[in-house]
């Protein structure tokens, strides 16, 4: 929360209007932050910076900001009250090391979209600029469209609006041909002086940076929202909606064909899970057929029917949801075949019991 009387953040709130949320506080009016500029800008101000430490980067995973949205613009996770976003801002010298900057932070963010699970077919470009900012910097809005390996929408303004003279972002387009921001990036020449940041440059004089404020990849929760419409897109084309493996939450699903098997589906899940990989045992009084069913309708990426011929062989018969295929695989190829798909991704361990039996069900 931060105070909305406070001289530089309420000029910045006039020159950036977003909803916020306002909580009174005894003699004070706080809103709560609808991202990580404030409280970055504010320990920047506090800085000695050097014109050797530059481009200086401050980054924060939000957890949460806020919207105060209309309650008729709320759609799933395309629009939210509150959402975590990635901020990432880079205080550079002048423009010439923001845009060099500005290009590496461009790359990034496509990284960063590849790695979650989207390609480049999936979203599109749009660039934001004034007309001066565009005839004096026409080379370096090329590359960026060259490094984008597509046609790109371009909006020019006669004059400056907003506290950055040039924007990009990706936008991801769903199902109902409506675009949303994913990744973002600006070049910010106001608030430095609002915020009061300098940086002693090498005449020894004090100057005012330029300031990039990057989201590599938008708010995550949008970011599932996209991968949930692109898996329905993926459906309506014939093909299988999925999750990426390392997202999925139950990434191996065993089902033992009768209760005599339970005991030894849940060694080989135990295992498993020891090795980062998040394994449950569908030990319900079903139909094999029923289970193995339920765990497509799941989206569970590999699906192990496990009864005798499994536990006498140490060979499974791992059900591939995506490809369609039954492999013949052995416990540790299994485990590496998955360790390999997810090996630079975030890890959590299974969020719920390994047995569905002691799970609650939603009707």
């Amino acid at each position: 929360m931060y105070d909305l009387k406070h001289p530089a953040l309420s000029d910045y709130l006039h020159r950036f209007p977003a909803r916020q949320y306002i909580v009174r506080s005894e003699d004070k009016e706080l809103f709560l932050r609808f991202s990580a500029c404030f409280g970055q800008f504010l320990m920047a101000k506090d800085m000695q910076i050097s014109y050797k430490h530059l481009p200086f980067k401050l980054y924060e995973l939000t957890r949460y900001s806020f919207r105060r949205e209309k309650s008729g613009e709320l759609v799933g996770l395309r629009r939210l009250r509150a959402f975590t976003m990635p901020d990432c801002h880079a205080f550079c010298k002048d423009l010439e090391q923001a845009k060099s900057e500005a290009l590496r932070r461009f790359e990034l963010s496509m990284n960063v979209l590849s790695g979650i699970g989207l390609t480049r077919d999936d979203y599109e470009l749009a660039i934001r600029a004034t007309e001066d900012f565009y005839r004096e910097n026409k080379e370096f809005l090329a590359e960026l469209v060259r490094k984008f390996g597509k046609p790109a929408l371009l909006e020019m303004w006669s004059e400056r609006f907003f506290y950055f003279v040039f924007k990009w972002e990706f936008n991801f387009v769903d199902n109902l041909g409506k675009a949303s921001a994913l990744s973002t990036d600006q070049i910010d020449v106001e608030n430095a002086k609002r915020y009061g940041i300098q940086y002693m440059d090498e005449d020894g004089t004090l100057k005012y940076p330029l300031i990039l404020h990057n989201s590599p990849s938008g708010a995550i929760e949008r970011c599932l929202y996209a991968l949930l419409e692109k898996a329905h897109r993926v459906a309506q084309s014939g093909g299988t909606p999925t999750l990426p493996v390392w997202l999925s939450p139950t990434q191996v699903r065993l089902i033992p064909t009768t209760s005599s098997y339970v005991e030894g589906a849940c060694a080989l899940a135990d295992k498993m899970n020891k090795s980062c990989v998040r394994c449950d045992v569908d030990d319900r009084e079903e139909t094999v057929q029923k289970r193995v069913r339920e765990a497509e309708k799941e989206w569970v990426p590999y699906i192990v029917v496990f009864g005798e011929k499994e536990a006498s062989s140490n060979l499974l018969q791992v059900r591939d949801r995506v490809k369609r295929t039954i492999r013949q695989m052995s416990l540790d190829d299994l485990i590496r075949v998955i360790r390999e798909q997810t090996a630079d991704k975030p890890y959590l361990p299974l969020p719920l019991p390994t047995l569905l039996s002691q799970r609650p069900r939603f009707t």
